[in-house]
């Protein structure tokens, strides 16, 4: 008979580490590539040649990581991008 009792040396670290939390901004078909900018420098305090590169990852890539951090933090981040209309998301991050 199989269980499913794990024991310690069946447990993997990364699996009990917590994973901050990130900040996605989507591609849309409705804003301009200059006002997703104008949002990144207002909202995230970024310098035009970092929001422009964020910008051009979303333009390119379809989505960006614009913020890190607790939960919370990306929930508030998320809101915020809604209210300037732009498509957002938070995720696990998913790079560790």
């Amino acid at each position: 008979m199989a269980t499913d009792t794990l024991i310690e040396s069946d447990l993997d670290i990364s699996q009990l580490v917590d994973r901050p939390w990130v900040t996605i901004v989507w591609d849309d078909p409705v804003n301009l590539m200059s006002y997703v900018t104008y949002v990144f420098i207002k909202l995230f305090e970024f310098s035009p040649a970092k929001a422009n590169e964020l910008m051009m990852q979303v333009h390119t890539e379809g989505r960006a990581a614009v913020s890190q951090g607790s939960r919370e933090e990306m929930e508030r981040d998320v809101q915020r991008l809604h209210e300037h209309g732009l498509w957002a998301t938070l995720q696990r991050d998913d790079k560790i």
